[in-house]
């Protein structure tokens, strides 16, 4: 039977007054680690070949196979209390803290080696609390939420939109499932289930045996897209390279600007009054931007590298307590007051649409020269140490609609780099493309590629702005669609190929119209989805970039597509 479906089986049979009756057979069900084993031996045994062991797996499987999981014996005996999303897989148990500052003092101070970031909603802000913690758990948010994403480009656990939670962060305690947690309580996650265990749960480490390199290995033969990284420390680079990663298909700079000792320089660069003010805020970011880029383009060793520039609204990086906003306004020569009313007159009413992407570029060209020098300044210098890499910076401006919004900031960006590269005797190229994001760029996009050398299709951000809802809001009646069968999936986590993907095909084919060279990829978090991978296959895209643990499951969906293709 084996040898007839060329896969192992799972058969019933029976035997009546010494006779062999086969009732049933079908192809077995099997965990990823046996997948790999199953097609390695089939294809040793010469019943299969490797495209056909390629086809025979489940991309979706391989998460399984980079996270850690949780003991099987110890979960048996463990009782779920709840479920909500499984935004990024893996198990992950910890002691509960609620605040991030409180997640990076619990490890680093306090010596605790294992805590989880409960939180109603995390923000830019929590990046190093997260950074710190095993697990995230949080009441809003959908799949592609700030956790969400920031989760699985860590590689941490998260478990998002967990409504059922009454949380109390000023006391810090939860209710959830008729049990009180308080901080310091332990508690457990599946990022693959979404399941919520109120108990401490041990893990075992993920292991990568030799039959998922071989897999790897033949899926790059088959593969015709190139599969990058969205990363933005040389810690996510590496680990991105070392599953595979032939690039990084987004850096998002403004994540740089969130760690402690550059977001004060950042708050002064918004709150000043003039440019000579924010230029010299500026100036103290600069060598610590460009220390990060030339770190990037190390651990990258020659491969591209997309860097988005500046996206969220100067609201964000602003400060909520009270006491930074003390602090800010001693620095800042400012009363308390004037702060405040600095922070009021950036609140807007929805910031997604708002003052963000290129727009901040328009109204402050000098952070787009700031962040220009910061990339082609590290692009210099590591191209002097390392000869033998081609670098060719690829900066990105974000959220263009318009042509000539895209115009103007290119030729800040070509005279600061040109400048630059003449100063320092330098024979370094770069590129300039755009983040195809909001639907008026997709359906002009022939004029878009009369300026722009690539474009990177923001998946996130165009499925918001082409169905008119927030990812973050939308997991609150999302539930009530897929029940009532108006949607069969999150379209922020499966692309929706009759509308969003009807924009990439038209944005795709008028660019390349206009400039027959132009470099299409997609940055969005679908481009770790399989689905979506074929689909940018059959649309005729360069490259998909995710994040970094999912670059092994973009590497067999995107030979899988290639094959399908062909077949």
């Amino acid at each position: 039977l084996e040898k007839h479906y060329r896969d192992m089986q799972d058969m019933e049979f029976t035997i009546e007054e010494g006779k062999l009756f086969m009732l049933q057979t079908r192809n077995g069900k099997r965990t990823a680690a046996a997948a790999m084993k199953i097609a390695c031996d089939l294809v040793d045994e010469k019943m299969i070949k490797p495209k056909d062991a390629v086809l025979m797996l489940d991309p979706k499987q391989l998460d399984a196979l980079l996270h850690p999981q949780f003991d099987a014996k110890a979960l048996k005996a463990a009782k779920k209390i709840a479920s909500a999303l499984p935004a990024s897989p893996g198990a992950a148990t910890g002691k509960i803290v609620f605040t991030a500052q409180d997640a990076t003092e619990w490890v680093t101070e306090r010596g605790e080696k294992k805590v989880i970031l409960v939180r109603l909603e995390t923000s830019p802000e929590d990046i190093e609390g997260m950074h710190y913690s095993q697990g995230i758990l949080t009441v809003r948010g959908g799949m592609t939420s700030h956790a969400a994403v920031v989760a699985r480009g860590m590689g941490t656990c998260c478990v998002s939109g967990c409504g059922d939670i009454k949380i109390d962060e000023e006391n810090k305690t939860f209710e959830l499932g008729g049990m009180t947690f308080k901080e310091g309580d332990w508690i457990s996650l599946d990022g693959s289930t979404g399941n919520i265990y109120g108990e401490e749960i041990p893990t075992v480490p993920a292991k990568l045996t030799g039959d998922f390199a071989r897999v790897m290995e033949w899926a790059d033969k088959f593969r015709k897209l190139k599969v990058r990284t969205n990363a933005d420390t040389p810690k996510d680079a590496k680990q991105a390279k070392d599953f595979g990663a032939e690039g990084i298909g987004l850096c998002r700079t403004e994540h740089m600007f969130f760690e402690e000792s550059r977001i004060k320089a950042v708050r002064e660069m918004i709150c000043s009054d003039t440019l000579e003010g924010r230029e010299k805020a500026l100036a103290k970011i600069l060598p610590m931007q460009q220390n990060d880029f030339e770190q990037i383009y190390e651990t990258l060793e020659g491969l591209p590298v997309t860097i988005r520039f500046l996206d969220p609204p100067l609201h964000e990086f602003l400060p909520t307590d009270e006491a930074d906003i003390a602090d800010l306004a001693n620095t800042m020569g400012k009363t308390v007051d004037d702060i405040k009313a600095i922070i009021r007159s950036l609140h807007e009413f929805n910031p997604m649409m708002g003052h963000r992407g290129c727009r901040l570029s328009v109204t402050y060209p000098e952070i787009a020269v700031m962040q220009t020098k910061a990339v082609i300044g590290a692009a210099i210098k590591i191209s002097e140490k390392h000869p033998e890499w081609k670098i060719v910076p690829e900066i990105m401006i974000p959220l263009v609609g318009e042509v000539k919004e895209l115009a103007y900031v290119k030729n800040i960006v070509t005279e600061t780099a040109k400048a630059m590269i003449k100063e320092n005797k330098s024979k370094l190229k770069f590129k300039i493309g755009t983040m195809i994001e909001i639907p008026r760029a997709a359906i002009t996009a022939d004029e878009i590629a009369t300026e722009a050398e690539f474009f990177s299709f923001g998946t996130n951000d165009l499925t918001q702005m082409t169905f008119g809802f927030s990812r973050d809001d939308a997991g609150k009646f999302l539930k009530d669609y897929y029940d009532k069968k108006i949607y069969e999936s999150d379209p922020f986590a499966k692309l929706d190929q009759k509308g969003v993907g009807q924009l990439i095909k038209i944005a795709a084919r008028l660019g390349r119209e206009t400039r027959s060279n132009l470099h299409l990829g997609i940055c969005g978090e679908h481009g770790g989805d399989p689905s979506t991978i074929e689909f940018c296959h059959n649309v005729g895209l360069d490259y998909v970039s995710c994040s970094p643990y999912r670059v092994p499951i973009a590497r067999l969906a995107a030979a899988q597509a290639a094959l399908k293709s062909a077949n």
